[in-house]
């Protein structure tokens, strides 16, 4: 497990808490209109950049009808984390103050990265929600799994994914697995702050894609994130077996692995990569410690 610093103090506010203000819908999924999300962690379950869910069908691709506008799940109250978690002394025991370690070190690390090319990076807010909500992408829910949005800049998760990554998808789990989901989103935020989401275009589909690239670049970027975490100074070190953790985390996420296990691999559908290629660009990003590492849209991958 990452060792935090204990003493150093967790800024709640880079999160919106919506965890309990679900309107109550369960499984469901609606479409995304316009769809933006981009998503790494999960599966063909994920939104991915430009498309529908996989459940948009059960409203026939239209709009947020049947009776569901009125669902009020946008509301967040950081009341209650703001006292859980105040210290790396929390994030060494609960879940929630731990992801928002993540979040800080992960922010952190990119402020000071633009400072460095003297540029100014823009914050992205993390919002942790429970069964569904709406975002600047539509609405989602937590079969979605964590997504990017660039309609609205957030990265949304609900926390029980977490807990799917071992039980569902089979990762060994370990608390760095939720590091890794967390920074390939921020990722995402990186490529949309630099226009690169805008310019995939409609090439979103296939084991080539530009969309496919752009989902290994965003792990190449969490590994550059891993490499330097320690200096962020919220995780004071991490060790070999959390860096375990994170590939095979990027592993059970691989289309090929998740098509392997409902009946056959097709490549031509993937949207995020195969396992080997995810831990692949992840290792490239960790080993390197810097973007220039992470060109996933030149050549082979």
């Amino acid at each position: 497990m990452p060792i935090f610093n204990r003493g150093g103090k967790l800024d709640t506010g880079q999160i919106e808490d919506r965890r309990g203000s679900s309107g109550g819908m369960g499984g469901l999924s609606l479409p995304i209109p316009g769809g933006l999300a981009t998503g790494g962690g999960t599966i063909g379950l994920l939104i991915t950049i430009g498309l529908f869910i996989l459940f948009s069908g059960v409203l026939g691709g239209g709009g947020l009808g049947s009776g569901l506008e009125n669902l009020n799940d946008t509301t967040s109250d950081n009341t209650q984390i703001a006292q859980d978690c105040q210290t790396g002394a929390d994030a060494q025991e609960r879940q929630d103050c731990q992801t928002v370690a993540y979040v800080n070190s992960i922010q952190r690390y990119w402020t000071d990265e633009y400072a460095r090319d003297g540029k100014v990076y823009e914050e992205a807010k993390t919002v942790f929600f429970t069964d569904a909500t709406q975002t600047g992408c539509g609405t989602a829910s937590s079969n979605t799994g964590p997504f990017y949005c660039p309609g609205d800049g957030k990265v949304y998760i609900d926390l029980g994914f977490l807990d799917e990554l071992h039980s569902r998808f089979g990762a060994q789990g370990g608390p760095f697995a939720a590091a890794y989901v967390l920074a390939h989103e921020y990722g995402h935020h990186i490529q949309d702050l630099k226009g690169t989401l805008a310019d995939i275009g409609s090439d979103r589909q296939g084991a080539e894609s530009a969309g496919v690239r752009s989902e290994l670049q965003a792990d190449c970027l969490a590994g550059v994130w891993a490499n330097n975490a320690a200096e962020t100074g919220i995780i004071t070190s991490l060790s070999s077996g959390d860096i375990a953790d994170g590939l095979d985390a990027a592993a059970a996420v691989g289309d090929d692995r998740i098509q392997s296990a409902s009946g056959g691999v097709n490549p031509e559908t993937w949207t995020h990569g195969s396992s080997a290629q995810r831990q692949k660009w992840f290792n490239v990003g960790y080993e390197a410690g810097n973007q220039g590492a992470c060109d996933t849209f030149s050549g082979d991958i």
